[in-house]
């Protein structure tokens, strides 16, 4: 059955997802960018895009409207981390948060919570094809198949923006600890498939399952397992992540400890990351597609168990 269920994960979907969003009609998505001819800026024209993925398999798509800003370039700094805070003068912007939610038949009140960020660096012209078209494009074709699967528990998907101040997703974790919502595992998909130009020449297929709480920690060894046990066919590994930062991080502070970071490599070592390079054919495919099979498999088991532990 589970194995079925993975094989449902379409990477020609995925592609035509990702160059959608990160060429074209998409170059980039954030708020300070509007296509020629265009009405919209470019992440507006990014939340219809998933909203009508979306609301095509029969999901509601739930938009929260926030004030966010574009970040300044500041080419003094390091290579890949030109942001800067903006000014007070600079613009806001009305920016969204999408979230849908998978209602679970059995134990609806028990969330299982998938994050990624949706947009591009607001800072420089960059596709941000691996941060973070991977991640969306991994969580949107995770909803495809969890939409004609039945569930136990609830998969709720939290569709953010990072690359842009402040951080949305910190409004979605907060808000979820005022309705004391009981959140199982949250999962963020952040740079699949971002590895090293050595790793990309020599074809290896890597996943890293980040963690920065105790009670992430067992989380992160389960998805590892799981690789293992379902031959997902990724070089899967831990590793621990000090800082509690990143959407994940978001979640943690907001009390929801028992959280990881999916991502390529740790320490991350995309040469392209945060620059114009990060382009949809550096995309390892088979690789993404690979991750998004082990993300979907934790998902099952602990939808299946309601526990960490693999039983």
């Amino acid at each position: 059955m589970l194995n079925e269920v993975l094989g449902r994960v379409d990477v020609n979907r995925m592609s035509r997802d990702l160059f959608h969003t990160c060429s074209t009609p998409l170059p980039f998505r954030k708020v300070n960018h509007t296509v020629a001819g265009h009405e919209k800026c470019t992440l507006d024209e990014m939340d219809d895009f998933l909203q009508g993925e979306l609301e095509s398999i029969g999901l509601t798509v739930e938009r929260a409207p926030f004030q966010i800003q574009a970040l300044r370039c500041d080419s003094t700094k390091p290579l890949h981390h030109w942001y800067s805070k903006p000014m007070p003068e600079d613009p806001f912007h009305t920016a969204c948060n999408l979230e849908v939610a998978l209602p679970g038949r059995e134990f609806p009140e028990e969330i299982i919570q998938l994050v990624s960020h949706k947009d591009s660096m607001s800072w420089i012209d960059s596709p941000g094809s691996h941060d973070n078209a991977t991640g969306t494009i991994a969580n949107l074709e995770i909803a495809r198949v969890l939409a004609n699967t039945p569930l136990k528990r609830t998969v709720r998907i939290l569709f953010c923006n990072e690359e842009h101040t402040p951080w949305t997703s910190r409004f979605a974790a907060d808000a979820a600890a005022q309705r004391g919502d009981r959140i199982l595992a949250v999962l963020n998909q952040d740079s699949l498939d971002g590895k090293s130009d050595e790793d990309m020449a020599a074809g290896r297929q890597c996943h890293v399952v980040a963690y920065s709480t105790d009670e992430g920690r067992p989380l992160a060894e389960l998805m590892v397992r799981m690789n293992d046990l379902h031959d997902i066919g990724l070089d899967a590994s831990v590793a621990h992540k000090e800082r509690v930062n990143d959407d994940d991080g978001m979640f943690i502070k907001a009390g929801f400890r028992t959280t990881v970071m999916n991502i390529g490599s740790w320490p991350f070592a995309d040469s392209e990351y945060h620059l114009v390079g990060d382009t949809p054919d550096r995309v390892d495919m088979h690789n993404l597609a690979r991750s998004a099979r082990l993300v979907l498999a934790t998902v099952l088991e602990l939808d299946r168990t309601g526990t960490i532990a693999l039983s």
